[in-house]
């Protein structure tokens, strides 16, 4: 199983290629709908979706892996074929979101803690059994005054190691998702402070994923990038990032780890792929890095779409040209003069 494992993660970071997070809950993909007049509906969520995954430019060539929710992992296209076969005979991976949300922490005021864990062997046996070949799991980690604390970041890790487990187990790759948050008071969230929290975060679900001996191998780590908070008034350059997000990486990841896909986290699509680019452009590193995008892949195709049948092709292309742009991100060859051509 070991070997069938490090053969789907391998796939899931291959060279030029990314993740595209397609697993948007359906309270956040009626908030996307919503900002282009769309009503969500079981039928325009499964539209929209076999619009993206039909995106045969995108999907053959930049696209090594789709992030699905549970209602979409059952969906059929409009010609009654599952959604699931449109991506593999793209030839890319299908995957599956399976955390239950972040939730208050108990006696933790402003931190949050993922649930799911409950049932999940089971519900991974039927994942695999519709196709899913690899999973996520999101945990969120706050920056706060007097956040965050030992306890959230502790009991977090511990959850994504035994998700983790259970996947492999189960024959499919984890995506190990520890998000320090962007969104941190102004006056404590400057880069430094990013710098710190996703170092302590990384240590700790590494220590955590070797007690439950996870294979590391067989797994794709999806962290957020070392970035100043949105609210802290400061800016940092495109190598500052890059630098800071590198060193911690260095300092926390084991290189037995063959992939590192990062999430957008709020970032600006022209400022994800920067960042990205100029990590793979500047370094030589053990790990293939990459993008597993969700907003910052989508936002131009679902404007150009607006939930017209007339404009799936203009959906197309803009989804084409982002994934695109990310793929040469990923090869280090990325250039800002690239995002004025045309799509």
């Amino acid at each position: 199983m070991s070997e069938r494992l490090e053969e789907i993660a391998n796939r899931m970071v291959a060279e030029g290629k990314g993740i595209l997070a397609a697993d948007e809950s359906s309270g956040t993909i009626k908030k996307r709908f919503d900002s282009i007049g769309v009503e969500s509906t079981e039928e325009t969520r499964r539209d929209y979706r076999e619009m993206l995954f039909r995106a045969d430019d995108a999907m053959r060539n930049y696209i090594s892996g789709v992030i699905l929710f549970d209602e979409t992992l059952r969906q059929k296209a409009r010609d009654g074929t599952p959604l699931a076969e449109l991506i593999t005979a793209a030839g890319a991976v299908p995957g599956i979101k399976v955390d239950a949300g972040a939730k208050p922490m108990a006696l933790s005021p402003g931190e949050q803690i993922t649930e799911g864990l409950d049932g999940l062997r089971e519900r991974l046996k039927a994942y695999h059994g519709l196709g899913a070949r690899f999973a996520k799991w999101r945990a969120v980690i706050a920056i706060g005054d007097e956040r965050p604390s030992w306890n959230c970041i502790q009991a977090n890790a511990h959850a994504l190691a035994r998700y983790a487990a259970l996947c492999q187990e189960n024959g499919i790759v984890p995506i190990v998702e520890p998000e320090v948050l962007m969104d941190g008071p102004d006056s404590v969230h400057d880069i430094g402070r990013c710098y710190e929290v996703t170092e302590w975060t990384l240590n700790a679900v590494f220590d955590q994923l070797f007690d439950a001996n996870v294979q590391l191998e067989g797994m794709v780590l999806k962290p957020n990038m070392v970035v100043p908070g949105q609210k802290s008034g400061t800016k940092a350059s495109v190598e500052e990032v890059a630098e800071r997000t590198v060193r911690v990486l260095k300092s926390t990841v084991p290189a037995a780890v063959p992939g590192i896909a990062f999430l957008s986290g709020g970032q600006s699509d022209e400022d994800a792929t920067a960042h990205l680019a100029a990590m793979n452009a500047m370094y030589d590193l053990p790990w293939k890095l990459t993008f597993s995008y969700g907003r910052a892949l989508q936002a131009a195709a679902l404007r150009a779409w607006g939930g017209k049948s007339e404009n799936e092709r203009a959906g197309q292309q803009a989804f084409s040209h982002r994934a695109r742009m990310n793929s040469l991100a990923a090869l280090g060859s990325w250039k800002p003069d690239m995002e004025r051509q045309a799509a």
